[in-house]
């Protein structure tokens, strides 16, 4: 499984990570809902279970990904500061370039 983190989205992941009630913890991806041929996706702070795959990144981040789960095979995680600020997480590989 591959997982992509925006240079943006790596310093405020290690910003959260960093954080004292963050030990211990890595990030997780997951899917809020997913319909027809797309997902929608959100971020989490957790630890690995039997499911799970642990991708390593470029940005020296691991990420946990639900194993099997083809909607979280090449997501992107990206930090935006406008219009709002927040991460936007896609798939890319999966035609989803984000909300509709």
């Amino acid at each position: 499984m591959k997982c992509k983190i925006t240079r943006n989205a790596a310093k405020k992941i290690k910003e959260i990570l960093a954080e004292e009630d963050s030990q211990g913890q890595m990030l997780r991806v997951l899917v809020t809902h997913s319909h027809g041929d797309h997902a929608h996706y959100g971020l989490d702070l957790d630890t690995p279970g039997e499911n799970d795959e642990v991708v390593h990144t470029d940005k020296e981040i691991d990420v946990i990904l639900e194993k099997n789960n083809e909607f979280l095979d090449g997501v992107k995680i990206d930090y935006l500061y406008i219009p709002e600020e927040g991460f936007v997480i896609t798939n890319p590989s999966k035609g989803n370039h984000g909300d509709h």
